[in-house]
This record gives structure tokens, C-alpha cells and sequence, in this order.
């Protein structure tokens, strides 16, 4: 389907853009807080590649290998929000000063 395709372009631009954007920063925990997002962004390009292969091939091996794509891809997506949100407030405070 041509739309997952669009968003996985989409969702692989935004990781380059953050790990650009993490490489540029001189402070640590803006650094961490960028990394969050890319997490996100990977994680998001990961799980639509894994829906796409399901549409894509529709075979038991595309189901498993899919499958695990995107479990993959929400773990990531799970663990980099988590991460975003922890260290929201950080960044904050670490931009005030």
C-alpha cells in the first residue's frame, strides 16, 4: 500500500533528523531527550515496515516476520515515549539555566 510506504519514508526522515539534531547538541540531557524521539521515530519506521510486509507478501513467514516487526517497533515506540517523558522536564529545567 502506497500510504505505508509514505509514512515509513516520513518516519525514517524524522530518525535521521533527530540523530543529526542529537549529534548537534552540547548538553546531556537534551542529548538523552533527542535520542527519546528518535527512538520513537525508529521505532515507528520499524513497526510500519512490518505492516507493510504483512500487505506486501502474504505468506506464514511474512505473518511470524511481521509479527515481530512490529513488536519490535512498539517496544521501541513504548520505551522511547517513556524516555521522552522522563526527561521532559529535565530538559526544562536544564534550559532555564
Amino acid at each position: 500500500m502506497p500510504i505505508f510506504v509514505v509514512l515509513i519514508v516520513i518516519a525514517f526522515a524524522f530518525y535521521i533528523f533527530y540523530k543529526a539534531r542529537y549529534f548537534q547538541s552540547r548538553k546531556p540531557v537534551e542529548k538523552q531527550w533527542i535520542s527519546a524521539k528518535s527512538s520513537i521515530a525508529l521505532g515507528l519506521f520499524v513497526a510500519l515496515f512490518g505492516i507493510n510486509s504483512v500487505f506486501l507478501h502474504q505468506s506464514t513467514v511474512s505473518f511470524i516476520v511481521a509479527t515481530v516487526l512490529f513488536l519490535v517497533g512498539v517496544g521501541s515506540i513504548w520505551a522511547g515515549f517513556r524516555a521522552y517523558r522522563y526527561f521532559l522536564p529535565l530538559v526544562i529545567e536544564e534550559a532555564k539555566q
